[in-house]
């Protein structure tokens, strides 16, 4: 697009992805952004020690500001963003969430656009269709955009019966900056890896089709990755990383046979959301299994750049077949199929089109405008 963006962007973290799997989502998706010469200051709270937990310096491609976790400390950060192009509140922060949902509306103006990004798309309308007085529900219809990392046509649609003037999803990707295969590390070394955070709507699908199929094939190496777990009763071949830092991510990714994806329960009744960790797997070469989700075929082909299971019976089987020349083969082709046509890259050039034509080159005056506590 022909207008150079000043973005402000309030989100859980950027140089943490401690308890924050939106990370590596917002790093690929911004540095994009910024390859095309917009400006992107993200926001974010000191909580949930993820300051204590960064995975990143400061990147060159984006101002970082970090403000304390009170309600005035993150007003004061929303004044600060007023006048931007485009004012961003992703979903998920984590503290005041609520509040500024409500308050960034008011930084609205003929040439401030501001979007909700939901990186949690699934449980956000499962709780707003669960409690009809959520506070969220009625903020819907005053962004100007509502954008998504996934879900397809039942989140677009949930979110339009909702009042949503537009709702456009923008999947994960991968950043080939950051991901891709390297030498094997024997720490990591295993026959099927689950990385993930134990979180309720997860954990019953973990057991299903990760520690059912481990207690069923002795014989196996399975490794679990992800915060929460350390005090879960697990078999015996199953050997407990906790929190697995980026860093480290392709050589967990490159040292297992094969790596495993299972989404949350929440998806189920409102589309698909395709994990970061789809993405990461398949741009280190890693040959994926993955529980069944409608609209899998438009990232990755079953039975030749994904393995695909309905549950743990036959996340069994697939295992006991899977020879070390398949899994290769299969990630191959997936690191081909998500370098040509998913990368963050892609997912930029979709971006700029969403918010084509909505910029006026002509400068408008701005009313002042107080935010309520």
């Amino acid at each position: 697009m022909k207008h150079s963006l000043n973005i402000a962007f309030f989100g859980s973290s950027l140089v943490s992805a401690y308890w924050n799997g939106a990370a590596t989502y917002y790093r690929g998706l911004i540095r994009a952004l910024h390859e095309r010469g917009h400006q992107v200051t993200f926001y974010e709270p000191d909580a949930y020690e993820r300051q204590q937990h960064r995975d990143i310096p400061d990147p060159d491609w984006a101002t970082v500001v970090v403000y304390p976790a009170s309600n005035d400390d993150a007003l004061k950060a929303l004044e600060s963003a007023r006048g931007k192009d485009l004012i961003i509140k992703a979903s998920g922060i984590g503290v005041f969430d609520e509040m500024l949902e409500r308050a960034v509306l008011e930084l609205r103006t003929p040439r401030t656009l501001v979007a909700f990004l939901d990186v949690d798309a699934p449980a956000t309308l499962e709780r707003i269709e669960n409690n009809p007085q959520d506070p969220f529900k009625a903020c819907i219809p005053e962004y100007d955009l509502i954008l998504t990392y996934g879900g397809g046509k039942p989140v677009v649609d949930a979110y339009l019966a909702a009042g949503a003037r537009e709702c456009v999803p923008i999947y994960n990707a991968l950043d080939p900056h950051t991901h891709f295969p390297v030498r094997q590390n024997p720490r990591f070394r295993s026959d099927l890896t689950f990385l993930g955070n134990r979180m309720p709507d997860r954990e019953q699908r973990v057991e299903e089709f990760f520690l059912r199929p481990a207690a069923e094939l002795p014989e196996m190496r399975f490794v679990l990755g992800g915060n929460g777990w350390q005090d879960k009763n697990v078999p015996g071949n199953v050997k407990l990383l906790g929190h697995v830092f980026t860093k480290d991510h392709n050589a967990l990714n490159s040292s297992a046979l094969a790596i495993l994806n299972i989404n949350r329960s929440s998806m189920a009744g409102f589309g698909f959301s395709p994990p970061t960790r789809v993405f990461e797997a398949a741009g280190a070469g890693a040959c994926i299994l993955t529980d069944k989700w409608d609209g899998i075929e438009m990232f990755l082909e079953p039975d030749k750049e994904v393995l695909v299971a309905a549950d743990g019976t036959q996340v069994v089987e697939l295992m006991r077949e899977l020879t070390p020349s398949r899994a290769r083969s299969i990630g191959r082709r997936a690191m081909k199929r998500i370098r040509d046509q998913h990368t963050y890259s892609h997912r930029a050039d979709q971006f700029e089109k969403v918010l084509e034509g909505r910029y006026s080159e002509q400068p408008v005056a701005e009313p002042e405008l107080q935010l309520q506590k």
